[in-house]
C-alpha cells in the first residue's frame, strides 16, 4: 500500500469524476449505487490520467492501472497517510447546524496571518474530507476540515482520517433524523469530534452558552470557550439586527468597536464568535480578525439579504431542519421591521419525527405573530384548507405570481430539496 501511496506524489493530484480527468492526475475508481468509476479506467489515462487505482482486477495492468480492494478505502487511507506527513494544526469542525459558515468564517479570519487550507464548498462526507486533505501542500500553515454526519459513526470515521489537533461542534440540533432515529443518536455522533480531540490531547473551541455542548465535555480537556456570558474567555454582544448582525466582543486584553456584518440571526452572532475564539487562539491581531469579519460575504443561499425593486429578501434556502428553522424564525420576529412575510418550505431527512417536528414550526409561528406562507406537502398535510399553504412550490409560484408583494422583508427558508431559491425572481 505504502508504494501505491507514492505514486500520489508523482501525480498532479487526486481526480475522481471522470468528466474532470486533468493532465498526470491519479484517478480513483470510486463506485455507488448509480455509478462505477472502475468503467472509466482504461479511458482515464487515454484522457491524460498518470495512474488509475481500481478496485475491479479484470481492468488492472498493475503498470498505469493498479489494483486494490477498495477504492473508497484507499482514498481515505492515503488521505490519512498525506495528512501525516504534515505537523500543522488541523481544525475539525462539525455541527447540526452552521458549521460551513463556520467554516468559511474561521479561515477567512485565520487567512489574515496564515496559508489556509480549507473545505471548498460542502464537500464534508467520507469522499470529501479525504480529497480535501489530499490538496494539502508544503506552503499550508493550517488546515480546516469541516465533518458532516448523515448516520451513527460518521464523525468518528472522518477524525480518524483527519485526526484534528482542535476541534468545534457549532451546535447539536435535530438535523438528518433518518439516518440518526433520535436526538440522542445525534448528540452520540457528533460527541466523536470530542472523544477525538480528547485522544490526541488538542484543544476545543466551545459555545459557553450551550448547554448541550458542555454536558458532554470531556472534564479534563483544554477549551477556550465564547459565548454572552462574563465567564467566557470571548465574550460578545450582539448590539442589533438590522437585519444584519451588528456586535462587539472582548477578551482579557481588548474591547472592540461595534463590528458591522453581512449576516443575519443570533445563530450568525456565535459563528462569528467561534471565529474569533480562533483567532485570539492564533495570536491574530484583533483589527485583523474585526476586518476578516465585517468584509464576509455569503454565498449559496446561506442567510443572504438581497435587494430587489420592490422588496428586501433574506434567502436561507440552503438546508432545513427544526433547529435552523426555529432560529431563522425568531431572528426574523426580532428584526425590527413592521412589513415582513415568511415563506418556509418542509424540512426533509426526519424520519418518525417529521409531522411533530413541523406541528412545534406552525406553534411557534403562531407564538411569534408572524404571517406568512407554507411551502411543501408535508406542511400542507398538516394546514390542510389553509390557504397559505402549497403542496408544491411550482403551486406556490402560481400563487406569488398573481399576487405581487412590494415594501416587504421576505424570508425564504426550507430545505434544499424544496428548492425555495427559484421563487426569488417573483419579488
Amino acid at each position: 500500500m505504502e508504494k501505491l501511496y507514492k505514486l500520489f506524489y508523482e501525480t498532479s493530484g487526486i481526480c475522481s469524476d471522470s468528466r474532470k480527468i486533468t493532465k498526470d492526475c491519479l484517478f480513483i475508481c470510486l463506485k455507488g449505487e448509480n455509478f462505477n468509476g472502475n468503467v472509466f479506467a482504461e479511458s482515464a489515462i487515454e484522457n491524460g490520467a498518470k495512474y488509475v487505482i481500481s478496485d475491479e482486477q479484470n481492468y488492472c495492468n498493475q503498470k498505469t492501472i493498479f489494483y486494490v480492494d477498495n477504492a473508497l478505502i484507499f482514498l481515505q487511507k492515503l488521505a490519512n497517510y498525506h495528512r501525516n506527513q504534515f505537523s500543522i494544526p488541523v481544525i475539525g469542525i462539525t455541527g447540526s447546524n452552521g458549521k460551513t459558515t463556520s467554516k468559511e468564517l474561521i479561515s477567512c479570519v485565520l487567512a489574515k496571518k496564515y496559508n489556509v487550507l480549507f473545505t471548498e464548498g460542502n464537500l464534508n462526507n467520507h469522499i470529501g474530507v479525504p480529497l480535501t486533505l489530499l490538496r494539502l501542500k508544503a506552503e499550508h500553515e493550517i488546515a480546516v476540515i469541516e465533518m458532516g454526519a448523515n448516520k451513527f459513526f460518521d464523525i468518528q470515521e472522518l477524525t480518524q482520517i483527519a485526526e484534528p489537533t482542535l476541534g468545534i461542534i457549532t451546535n447539536i440540533g435535530k438535523a438528518h433524523l433518518e439516518g440518526f432515529k433520535n436526538f440522542e443518536g445525534v448528540l452520540k455522533t457528533k460527541k466523536e469530534l470530542y472523544d477525538s480531540i480528547e485522544n490526541t490531547k488538542g484543544k476545543i473551541i466551545i459555545n459557553n452558552d450551550d448547554s448541550i455542548l458542555k454536558s458532554i465535555l470531556p472534564s479534563d480537556i483544554k477549551c477556550i470557550t465564547y459565548g454572552e456570558k462574563s465567564n467566557s474567555d470571548i465574550e460578545g454582544e450582539l448590539v442589533k439586527m438590522t437585519p444584519f448582525v451588528e456586535f462587539k466582543w472582548k477578551s482579557n486584553d481588548y474591547n472592540s468597536p461595534v463590528i458591522p456584518t453581512n449576516l443575519i440571526g443570533k445563530y450568525n452572532f456565535y459563528n462569528f464568535l467561534a471565529a474569533i475564539a480562533f483567532g485570539v487562539q492564533f495570536d491574530i491581531d484583533p483589527q485583523l480578525i474585526n476586518k476578516a469579519l465585517e468584509t464576509y460575504n455569503p454565498t449559496n443561499n446561506r442567510s443572504q439579504v438581497k435587494e430587489t425593486a420592490k422588496n428586501k429578501l433574506i434567502l436561507d434556502c440552503y438546508n432545513a431542519n427544526p433547529t435552523s428553522m426555529k432560529s431563522a424564525l425568531e431572528s426574523f420576529a426580532q428584526i425590527p421591521t413592521k412589513e415582513k412575510t415568511f415563506i418556509i418550505g418542509d424540512m426533509l431527512e426526519l424520519g418518525d419525527e417529521s409531522i411533530k417536528e413541523h406541528e412545534n414550526i406552525i406553534e411557534l409561528i403562531d407564538k411569534l405573530n408572524l404571517k406568512g406562507f407554507y411551502v411543501g406537502s408535508i406542511f400542507k398535510t398538516i394546514l390542510n384548507e389553509n390557504n397559505n399553504a402549497f403542496d408544491t412550490r411550482e403551486n406556490a409560484e402560481v400563487y406569488f405570481n398573481a399576487n405581487q408583494f412590494t415594501d416587504q422583508l421576505i424570508l425564504l427558508k426550507g430545505s434544499r430539496g424544496i428548492g425555495l431559491e427559484k421563487l426569488e425572481s417573483l419579488f
